[in-house]
């Protein structure tokens, strides 16, 4: 069994003034139609404090009436919205932005204080979240079609672009800023209006944001915010109902699944952004010292808990082991804390079912052979902390090479060949991003179009990018976010045949 360490200092602090006071502005009530309200049943549900398992605030629990409210309420508003001038659609996401950034700082404490991860890293997705706005005010105004002659000279062909009409989102816990934001952003620039269902866990963060538009004059009715304690209780009327024309998902594979087979009552337009089990791959000409660094990125970012995260080491045999000793030795140095603490650079894991499974794999892959260079151990005390973690030895059986890990922990394996590194990056069922370190161009071109991936990061441990097309192929779904490509997602294309 796995040693039990000491708790850390400040792991249970009490809230301070200021963090009840970031907590108690934030909305908690479902937003319908413009208004602010508590459900048609009046339930609520807690969200809780991942570094102390205390209940931080009580919001909304949405019932099916509301969720159906919420998408009418949609439904109302998208003949006016659809019409509403791009540059003003725009605008609104422009003021949005620059709102987004003069409140970094409360908002990044209140995605802290829901999701745990460090201070200064829930600044920095704040800031991504914030250009995701930014982006998508500059595309509102550039959504175009084409006019041309027919090939027999007979008539005119006109092709215009349109907004698909009420859209259904829904996101995740682990980015809860960013995840609404990729969303939100090509909707609102397309003309289209939605519904928007932010994960249990971590709605604050959401809400903030559907209160910052609200500020800055989206109309109501144009995004609406139903929080709920079972997502499929909200989500099954509003995939069913035939005014609803999209669906857009970030979360599990498995869930995804269900929704898209849902979605197919209603032939929804459906983008689905899903699991991931991302190879990084170091060959021997790779500059060590930025393989390692480019390492703690992809793996430590978000506290592992991202479906980019580096979840399959692979280094070449000559230097796979130095690889791994000198990546355990930074791993094992960081500081392990509650996430309000400046120096704290590992928060804790959401909750104990995502602790305990990540404690099962580690397990599974130590019992079948694997070896421990640090970590492999939770934390006691309250919170969910589980120590970073770096294996080496890792049997192909081990199931950590085939489940999404989403938590700290680092598996190493060597490779003797660049064919053999691509064939084990690409043994998997997923496909969203793989990372490859080298210093040769024309490995780097060869493995990049081998590599089956939607993405991929050359020399480096983030490729997340709003002006990027995001997403992957096989089983980690299909559809992109960001880039010229994300406002496609919400445009219908019309052909118009026209005779002079």
């Amino acid at each position: 069994m796995p040693r039990t360490l000491a708790p850390f200092p400040g792991m249970a602090v009490a809230a301070d003034p200021r963090e009840r006071a970031v907590v108690e502005a934030a909305p908690k009530q479902l937003l319908i139609g413009g208004r602010w309200l508590d459900g048609s049943k009046g339930a609520t549900f807690p969200v809780e404090d991942p570094s102390t398992g205390e209940t931080i605030a009580e919001v909304a629990d949405a019932k099916p009436d509301d969720a159906l409210a919420a998408l009418a309420a949609a439904d109302d508003a998208q003949a006016e919205w659809r019409e509403h001038p791009p540059r003003e659609r725009g605008e609104i996401l422009r003021r949005a932005y620059e709102v987004m950034m003069d409140r970094l700082d409360d908002l990044a404490l209140l995605m802290t204080l829901e999701m745990g991860k460090p201070v200064a890293e829930s600044k920095a997705e704040v800031s991504y979240a914030a250009e995701f706005f930014r982006w998508f005010a500059e595309q509102a105004v550039r959504i175009d079609g084409r006019f041309q002659v027919a090939p027999n000279g007979q008539g005119r062909l006109l092709v215009m672009k349109q907004p698909v009409g009420p859209c259904y989102l829904i996101t995740p816990w682990n980015f809860p800023a960013a995840m609404a934001t990729r969303k939100i952003g090509p909707a609102v620039a397309a003309g289209c209006t939605m519904v928007l269902k932010p994960a249990s866990l971590t709605p604050l963060s959401a809400l903030a944001v559907a209160k910052i538009l609200e500020e800055v004059g989206l109309p109501g009715g144009v995004l609406n915010v139903i929080t709920s304690s079972s997502s499929s209780e909200v989500s099954m009327p509003i995939i069913g109902d035939f005014r609803l024309r999209k669906l857009s998902f970030t979360g599990s594979t498995e869930v995804g699944r269900k929704l898209v087979e849902q979605s197919a009552q209603q032939l929804l337009r459906v983008s689905m952004e899903l699991g991931g089990n991302a190879p990084f791959l170091v060959f021997e000409d790779a500059d060590l010292d930025a393989a390692v660094e480019g390492a703690l990125i992809a793996k430590m970012r978000n506290i592992g808990e991202a479906c980019t995260a580096a979840n399959r080491l692979y280094a070449a045999d000559s230097i796979a082991q130095e690889f791994a000793e000198r990546l355990a030795e930074r791993m094992g140095s960081m500081k392990v804390g509650r996430g309000t603490d400046d120096d704290v650079q590992v928060g804790p894991l959401i909750d104990e079912d995502q602790r305990s499974k990540v404690e099962e794999l580690v397990q599974d892959a130590l019992q079948r052979g694997a070896k421990a260079l640090c970590g492999a151990e939770r934390r006691s005390g309250p919170g969910y902390f589980y120590a970073p973690t770096v294996l080496t030895d890792v049997p192909d059986d081990a199931r950590l090479l085939k489940e999404e890990i989403f938590g700290p922990v680092a598996p190493v394996r060597g490779f003797s060949s660049e064919d053999g590194a691509v064939a084990q990056a690409n043994d998997t069922e997923f496909g969203l991003v793989a990372y490859l370190y080298t210093g040769d161009l024309g490995r780097a071109f060869r493995v990049m179009e081998r590599l089956e991936y939607g993405m991929v990061g050359l020399n480096q441990g983030m490729v997340s990018n709003p002006a990027a097309p995001f997403g992957g192929i096989k089983h980690s779904g299909f559809g992109r976010e960001g880039g010229y490509e994300g406002i496609q997602e919400y445009l219908e294309t019309k052909y118009c045949a026209i005779t002079p």
